[in-house]
């Protein structure tokens, strides 16, 4: 093997050691998880990337803000169910990304909802980083 290959060897196996910690950890915070997705996404999260693509409606009729609210500081509503659901900013809410695999299953529902696909760990960086931002 050469260095290439061996780079791309310790890189995927790096990689998959970080995805397999998401998955299972429990009592994660919400920073454990932001350097997790960014390093899965390879590049540095933009929390004015997470506003955009929070508020604008995507692939489908919906935007995440559809249910959470454009600024989900406080109870959002399901957008079809009316279903309340609690604020998302983890400053808003202390129990928001605070279970790895909870996180991941909402991200995997909702993705679906607003995009008709499951969300890059990209796109999960960018919106954890800017819910990061949202404080009291």
């Amino acid at each position: 093997m050469n260095l290439t290959t061996l780079t791309r060897f310790a890189i995927s196996a790096a990689l998959l050691a970080v995805s397999a910690t998401l998955r299972t950890a429990q009592g994660a915070t919400p920073a454990e998880l932001l350097a997790g997705y960014a390093t899965q996404g390879n590049t540095a999260p933009s929390a004015k990337a997470g506003q955009q693509f929070f508020t604008k409606t995507q692939g489908r009729e919906w935007s995440c803000a559809s249910c959470h609210g454009a600024v989900p500081t406080q109870t959002g509503n399901h957008a079809s169910t009316g279903k309340s659901i609690d604020p998302l900013a983890p400053a808003f809410n202390t129990e928001r990304f605070t279970d790895s695999a909870k996180v991941e299953k909402w991200f995997r529902r909702n993705c679906n909802d607003v995009l008709g696909r499951v969300c890059s760990q990209t796109e999960k960086a960018d919106v954890l980083s800017w819910l990061l931002t949202l404080k009291p």
